[in-house]
C-alpha cells in the first residue's frame, strides 16, 4: 500500500465535485441466512470477515484503504490490499456488505465505499455487537458520506501518527443547551494524553455542498452555544475540547473562516483551528493545523506548530 506522504493528489478524493451522484455497485438478488451460515461452517467467512464488519459498523461508510489501515492498527494482518479486496468482494456477493462509488462529469470515482446490508446487521447481532444500522442509512447523500470519509481519514491519521494518541470516537454527540439540540461532530473526536494530561480534539468536516455557507453558519452557531454554556462534564468532556474544521483545500479554509467572521459566529472561548484533507497525508501531524491571526488590520493564515502532535 502506498504510504500517505507518497500520495501526490492535488485535489482531495473526498472533495465535492459538481453534478456528483452515488452509484450502486453492490449485488442484486436474494441470499438466505442458511447460505451464509454454510459459508461460515466451511470456513469461507472467518474471524477477519467479522473484524471487517465491526469496522464498517463503527464508521458507517468506509473505503477499502481505510479498512486496510484500521485492520493493521488492530493487529489483524490483512496481508495485502488485494487480499482484503477479495474478502470485501465475498461479503458484497453474500449481501452482508454493499458498495457504492461516486460518478461525476469528471468520470467514475477511483475508490469504492462500503456499508452494511441487512445480513451484516444480523451477523453482528448474533455476536451480541450493538448495531443501529437501518436500510435508510444507505440512502444518505454524497456530501454526508464524503464528510464521514474525510473524518475517517483524519481519525486514522491521528491514530497512526500521533504519539500522544489515546482514543477516538467516530460520532460524538454534543448538546447545544440554549437551542436544546443534540448534534454530532461530523469528523469525530480524538483524545490525546501526555504526562497524564489530556486534551480532546473535535473535528467538524466542511464540504462545498449545495448551500454550504448557510449550513456552516448554522452548525457553528450550535458549537458556539455549546462552548458559551460549557461546564465540566457537558457531553462527556472534562474540559473544553479543541474544535478543528476540516476543509477541502487551502482556499476553502479561507472561505470558511470568512463566512464565520462575516456572520459574526466566532467562538471567543477557544482558538479555532483549520486543516484540510490532504494535510492529513503528511508524515507528521505537527504542522497540519492552521489559524487566522489579525495582523495590521488584516487576517493572515498561519501554520500552528503543535509538538503534542509529534510522530509515533
Amino acid at each position: 500500500m502506498v504510504e500517505d506522504n507518497q500520495i501526490k493528489a492535488e485535489v482531495s478524493p473526498f472533495a465535492i465535485r459538481e453534478g456528483e451522484i452515488k452509484t450502486f455497485d453492490g449485488k442484486d438478488g436474494y441470499v438466505s441466512m442458511n447460505q451464509i451460515v454454510h459459508k461460515i461452517n466451511i470456513g469461507h467467512i472467518t474471524d477477519i470477515h467479522f473484524d471487517i464488519l465491526d469496522l464498517v459498523n463503527q464508521f458507517e461508510f468506509i473505503t477499502s484503504r481505510q479498512l486496510f489501515q484500521m485492520l493493521e492498527i488492530k493487529g489483524k494482518n490483512p496481508a495485502s490490499q488485494d487480499k482484503l479486496n477479495n474478502k470485501l468482494e465475498s461479503l458484497v456477493k453474500s449481501k452482508i456488505l454493499t458498495r457504492y462509488y461516486f460518478t461525476s462529469d469528471e468520470g467514475k470515482g477511483i475508490y469504492r465505499i462500503y456499508c452494511l446490508e441487512k445480513m451484516g446487521k444480523y451477523l453482528l447481532n448474533s455476536k451480541e455487537v450493538e448495531c443501529k444500522w437501518q436500510p435508510s442509512d444507505n440512502t444518505k447523500p454524497v456530501a454526508m458520506i464524503k464528510k464521514r470519509l474525510a473524518g475517517n481519514q483524519t481519525l486514522i491519521a491521528y491514530l497512526r501518527k500521533v504519539k500522544a494518541f489515546d482514543e477516538f470516537t467516530v460520532k460524538p454527540a454534543i448538546t447545544a443547551k440554549t437551542a436544546g439540540k443534540t448534534f454530532k461532530a461530523t469528523g469525530g473526536c480524538v483524545k490525546l494524553t501526555k504526562n497524564k494530561k489530556s486534551i480532546q480534539f473535535l473535528f467538524e468536516v466542511i464540504r462545498r455542498e449545495e448551500d454550504w455557507q448557510k449550513k456552516l453558519v448554522d452548525k457553528i452557531r450550535l458549537y458556539k452555544d455549546f462552548y458559551e454554556n460549557f461546564v465540566m462534564g457537558d457531553s462527556g468532556f472534562s474540559a473544553l475540547p479543541q474544535l478543528i474544521l476540516v476543509c477541502e483545500d487551502e482556499k476553502h479554509m479561507a472561505q470558511t473562516f470568512k463566512e464565520i467572521v462575516t456572520n459574526q459566529v466566532e467562538i471567543p472561548q477557544i482558538k479555532l483551528y483549520f486543516t484540510t484533507d490532504l494535510r492529513q497525508n503528511k508524515e507528521t501531524m505537527e504542522n497540519t493545523l492552521v489559524e487566522f491571526k489579525l495582523v495590521d488590520g488584516k487576517y493572515k493564515m498561519e501554520n500552528v506548530e503543535l509538538k503534542l502532535l509529534g510522530i509515533k
